[in-house]
């Protein structure tokens, strides 16, 4: 079965991470294929609107560790690199389903949803510099702007997790859910949405974002050479070797 699943009715294209046994983690392939769906679903003119959701228990773990070490992203036509840019120039309303674990890129694509709606399991974190690394997915500039310089610096710079309440307080998320009913009302609202003047929602969304979007871009771009660089210095690589060794790592005199 495909890591992807793919779901198209009423207008809703609905795209279902589906790695249940690695906590829904991407890898390289699954870059590559989410960029694919995401420029087919621009051009489609049947799709109206984009979900992407993963399960009751897990939205996505982020990066898949072992596939990202053997497959870093060693240049920006990386195809992770090439995601971000498919999510940061979609112009269709795109909303997410969010229950359990949001981890790194988890939680940084959602900054580039209309709307995100989360389970009340829902767990969010940012753990960039914990794995002595840089944030991604433009994050550097929108999660202060969502949630607040002061919120975005705790986020970032602890990498801590933060529930679903501290998530719609900071203004990342719409509304909360028990997880069970999520994907029904993710799809009421989709189909909702669905059934409005498409140029109508079209240009509201530009209005709304698109002076940010050559912003975006140009960071994305700034946050993959500084993300590639840092990969090969040496807390990364500790961070990495400590996985592998199933242990903490030590960033002593790093």
């Amino acid at each position: 079965m495909s890591d992807i699943l793919v779901h198209e009715q009423g207008g809703v294209c609905t795209l279902t991470l589906n790695r249940p046994d690695k906590k829904n983690s991407l890898t390289s392939s699954m870059y590559a294929e989410l960029a694919n769906l995401f420029t087919q679903a621009q051009e489609n003119p049947s799709v109206r609107v984009l979900v992407i959701q993963g399960s009751e228990t897990v939205f996505c773990a982020g990066n898949d560790i072992s596939d990202f070490i053997e497959n870093p992203p060693s240049t920006l036509q990386s195809p992770v690199f090439k995601f971000l840019q498919a999510l940061v120039q979609f112009p269709k309303p795109l909303i997410a389903a969010v229950c359990g674990p949001a981890v790194g890129i988890g939680t940084t694509l959602l900054f580039h949803c209309d709307l995100v709606y989360a389970g009340d399991n829902a767990v969010f974190s940012m753990p960039f510099v914990n794995l002595g690394i840089s944030p991604e997915a433009a994050s550097s500039i929108l999660a202060p702007q969502v949630m607040g310089y002061q919120r975005a610096a705790q986020a970032l710079l602890f990498g801590e997790p933060f529930m679903a309440e501290a998530a719609m307080e900071a203004g990342l998320v719409n509304q909360i859910i028990p997880p069970t009913e999520l994907k029904d009302f993710v799809q009421r609202q989709a189909l909702k949405l669905a059934a409005k003047p498409l140029k109508s929602v079209l240009e509201t969304k530009i209005l709304l974002k698109g002076h940010l979007i050559p912003e975006m871009q140009k960071r994305v771009k700034e946050e993959g050479e500084i993300f590639s660089k840092m990969l090969t210095e040496p807390a990364a690589l500790e961070a990495m070797k400590a996985f592998k060794e199933k242990r903490k790592p030590d960033f002593t005199g790093l």
